[in-house]
């Protein structure tokens, strides 16, 4: 090969040495992970695969693109997994507060819609994602979490994350972003709610625990005394038999070494009964014992740990019952006190205003009636009075009529006093009176006295005869005014 040759290979060699060079510098390739988006010359009306007219940029994913330095920019938008934790501050449908603290892995959509949806709004500011992602789930969060109960946040968590995923969807589709998990991490409240739900549930566990305890410890000392009796009941059979056992060997060798009289045989035979009953004595005694020190106060030990966590129920029983009863009596008794109030006061109104009635009414009748008793009684005095003093006139006129004598004498006998005191007016003013001839002076003087009453008499009788022809009630009167002058 001549040399012009070998200039005409290298050259060859060279430019696509160059050419090469200038590709590869070109060149870009995106990775896996990530999405190449490629604005500026020649890269709009690429977007057919979305059904658009253009994108304005084209997306490269798993595969290269020519990139023009000067007339078009590639920049790269991360596929990769992010995670962006979550602290909301919340409000249940039962109004308690609650702070639920979660987490979200989330990433760009694989899909180009996607990749494009996120393109335009983080491919300057990839970093605000965990800020706009926060800004939605907490969103939602608390509009859910409204809605429901805390016994529903803690015991449907599932449900809570499916909620939220799916009212989510939308505004993560616009984004271009897709929620790979969706993790409730913990739920607290300040309130104390939470822990208050599971006390009961704790209690009853701790006392389930107790009770179990309680049976284990009766069953295992049971069993130790049982195992305790059984030991002693072996330790007497051997005692038993060791001794009997003994008593045979000494009856055998008691007569193997003596064969003296009948008499040291017998007392020796007595001698082992006594020693079999001192032993079987001493075995009785060994299991009262045994009753007595272990059996008994173990029993009564179980007894009593089972008496005491049977009264520790009761007692929680009863005083559940005794609280919900008296607040069921006091809420009765504060709506009976109320309605006893209110019906009194009622009572004692419509009973004053009644009374008040009655009370009037009662006055003015009563008023009537002693009026009108009271001028009834007055009319009747008057004319009782006026009856008796013209039955009395009427009498008095009979009496004169047919006795003048006797109607005199009697007018007589009752003003015969006054009559008497007329007469002694004349010794009234006499202080010194000088009596001459003794007892028969006095004795002349009283008679003198005496017949101005006879005159009297007589005069009396004089006027009666004169006043024969008038009426009877002026003689009555005139002889009454006659009779009151004398």
């Amino acid at each position: 090969m001549d040399v012009s040759g070998l200039v005409a290979t290298g050259g060859a060699f060279v430019a696509l040495l160059v050419l090469f060079l200038v590709l590869r510098t070109l060149w870009r390739v995106a990775e896996p992970n990530e999405a190449m988006i490629i604005s500026g010359l020649g890269t709009r009306g690429r977007g057919e695969q979305f059904g658009e007219d253009s994108l304005g940029f084209k997306i490269v994913t798993g595969k290269g693109a020519l990139v023009l330095p000067g007339f078009q920019t590639a920049r790269r938008l991360s596929l990769d997994t992010r995670s962006s934790e979550i602290a909301v501050s919340c409000v249940t449908n039962q109004g308690i507060p609650v702070r639920v603290q979660g987490v979200v892995i989330y990433k760009v959509g694989d899909d180009f819609v996607s990749i494009a949806n996120a393109a335009r709004r983080f491919l300057d500011q990839q970093d605000a994602m965990d800020t706009r992602i926060h800004s939605v789930f907490a969103g939602h969060l608390r509009s859910i979490i409204g809605a429901l109960t805390v016994e529903e946040l803690i015991r449907d968590r599932e449900r809570l994350t499916a909620e939220v995923r799916s009212s989510s969807a939308t505004e993560m589709s616009k984004l271009g972003l897709v929620v790979d998990s969706l993790q409730i991490q913990e739920i607290d409240d300040a309130s104390g709610y939470i822990a208050n739900l599971g006390k009961p549930y704790a209690a009853a566990v701790a006392a389930a625990a107790r009770i179990a305890e309680a049976q284990r410890d009766q069953e295992a000392t049971e069993a130790e005394q049982i195992a305790a009796a059984n030991k002693a009941s072996a330790w007497r059979d051997s005692q038993i038999k060791q001794s009997s056992y003994q008593a045979e060997i000494d009856q055998v060798s008691a007569r193997t070494r003596q064969a003296g009289p009948l008499a040291d045989a017998t007392a020796r035979q007595e001698v082992v009964v006594a020693e079999t009953k001192a032993a079987n004595l001493e075995a009785d005694l060994a299991e009262q014992r045994l009753q007595s020190q272990v059996r008994k106060p173990a029993d009564a030990k179980a007894y009593e740990t089972r008496t005491l966590a049977d009264a520790e129920r009761d007692a929680q029983i009863a005083r559940a019952q005794a609280q919900a009863r008296e607040t069921e009596l006091r809420a009765a008794a504060d709506a009976t006190k109320v309605k006893i109030a209110a019906q009194a006061e009622a009572e004692a109104t419509r009973a004053r205003g009644e009374a008040t009635a009655t009370a009037t009414k009662a006055t003015g009748e009563a008023q009537a009636t002693a009026s009108r008793a009271q001028g009834l009684a007055e009319a009747d005095a008057a004319k009782a009075k006026g009856l008796a003093e013209a039955e009395a006139i009427k009498a008095r006129a009979a009496a004169l009529a047919e006795n003048q004598e006797a109607v005199v004498a009697q007018e007589l006998a009752e003003n015969w006093p006054a009559i008497v005191a007329a007469g002694a007016q004349a010794f009234a003013n006499v202080d010194h009176m000088v009596v001459l001839n003794g007892a028969d002076g006095v004795s002349e003087l009283f008679t003198k006295a005496l017949s101005l009453g006879g005159a009297g008499f007589g005069l009396a009788r004089q006027l009666m005869d004169m006043l024969h022809t008038q009426t009877p009630e002026t003689p009555v009167d005139g002889f009454g005014e006659l009779a009151n002058r004398s």
